[in-house]
């Protein structure tokens, strides 16, 4: 066996012992998040497969990190299943058939998505990278700012510049190709 195997497997064996021995903790912590204890074993399942299908990840605090990875997988379920449930509402609350207003409303998300996605794009690298720390892998300010060796404030300024971002490419179009006159009706 090769010097990288041996650390790969030596990786996954560490992994695995750390995983069993935080199960039972992420699970109580999932299923406090989304009150369910089927779910939280479910979505801790799907946690530990995340982990085993990407190459190994080197990490200091491997439970504290499995911890928070669980946590972050509970808040992006809970969010998933409240869009679900604001879409199915927003579909029957008009009289209008659910057919004809669910396409225009899923056109519309599509486009405040890119133009969001394109917003991020446009952001200086270390503005994006901060926001993408702090939304998408849950990092605290502090955390962010030791890490990237600044200061709390400036992190909160430029998560400040990249949310303003974000809301101006979600606002802009909007107005830019409504005409004075036309509102909607």
């Amino acid at each position: 066996m090769s010097e990288p195997e041996l650390d790969e497997a030596g990786g996954r064996a560490r992994f695995v012992q750390v995983f069993l021995a935080q199960r039972g903790r992420m699970e109580a912590l999932v299923s406090r998040r989304v009150g369910c204890r089927a779910t939280a074993s479910d979505l801790v399942q799907e946690l530990f497969l995340r982990f085993w299908r990407r190459p190994t990840v080197k990490v200091e605090a491997l439970d504290t990190y499995l911890l928070r990875c669980a946590g972050n997988l509970a808040i992006d379920h809970l969010r998933s299943e409240g869009s679900r449930g604001r879409v199915a509402e927003g579909l029957y609350l008009d009289d209008e058939e659910p057919s004809a207003q669910a396409p225009e409303q899923a056109l519309e998300v599509d486009h405040d998505l890119r133009r969001i996605e394109q917003a991020l794009r446009d952001l200086p690298e270390r503005t994006r990278q901060i926001f993408l720390l702090n939304r998408i892998h849950g990092c605290k300010y502090g955390e962010i700012a030791k890490a990237m060796k600044l200061s709390q404030s400036a992190v909160e300024k430029h998560m400040m510049r990249a949310l303003e971002a974000c809301k101006a490419s979600v606002a802009e179009p909007a107005t830019a190709t409504r005409r004075p006159g036309s509102e909607r009706r």
